[in-house]
């Protein structure tokens, strides 16, 4: 970051795009509820990791190139849609415990919907990272900044994305008490899934 100010405004931007709801958040609560935080870690590493990349990625090129090519990014809108459809899905139908008296959490063999790696790459579908990196490229890269100033800005956002996401990992983790009953962790799974295919409308039309 070149001047004070404009760290200070690059970390605003980051903690508001970054704790505000959208599906990378309504993952990790489901995620935190289901699986508890520590297994929701490389889920949260991911994320941040991803968007990092992806910020990087947008500041070297990659954001002009589908301004340019618009039939681009509307590919990689889809794309995310329909996976984020297909996750709703998942979740809607992921297992809960068998009874009052059983553990808190999904059976070990329920394993989390996503890893470090399926996180990482979720951002590059994800059209709300798409909107949080080109706005960060566009609003805080100075026209002559070059590498140091792209990845310095990547690094910021990194660093304040994580902790902004893993609280809704760590909000989810402490709701799972109240939620081991098997009725009410099915509605909230339902709604979960609900809330993630509602995030998806306002990015349709962006």
């Amino acid at each position: 970051m070149e001047t004070l100010p404009t760290l200070f405004a690059v970390i605003a931007f980051a903690t508001v795009t970054s704790i505000t709801p959208g599906p990378n958040n309504m993952m990790l609560l489901a995620s935190g509820v289901n699986h508890g935080f520590k297994k929701t870690l490389p889920h949260i590493a991911g994320i941040s990791i991803g968007l990092m990349v992806l910020l990087l990625s947008a500041g070297l090129g990659l954001g002009a190139l589908l301004q340019q090519w618009p039939q681009l990014y509307l590919a990689l809108k889809g794309a995310g849609v329909a996976y984020m459809v297909w996750l709703a899905w998942k979740l809607w139908h992921a297992e809960v415990p068998s009874g009052p008296g059983s553990d808190q959490r999904a059976s070990p063999a329920a394993a989390p919907l996503m890893g470090f790696w399926g996180a990482a790459a979720f951002q590059w579908v994800n059209p709300k990272a798409w909107m949080i990196a080109i706005g960060a490229v566009a609003g805080f890269t100075p026209p002559d900044g070059g590498y140091a100033a792209v990845l310095g800005l990547a690094l910021v956002c990194a660093l304040v994305n994580a902790p902004c996401v893993g609280l809704w990992a760590l909000v989810g983790a402490k709701l799972s008490r109240w939620l081991a009953e098997p009725a009410r962790r099915r509605v909230f799974n339902a709604l979960m899934a609900l809330l993630l295919l509602a995030s998806i409308w306002p990015m349709v039309g962006a």
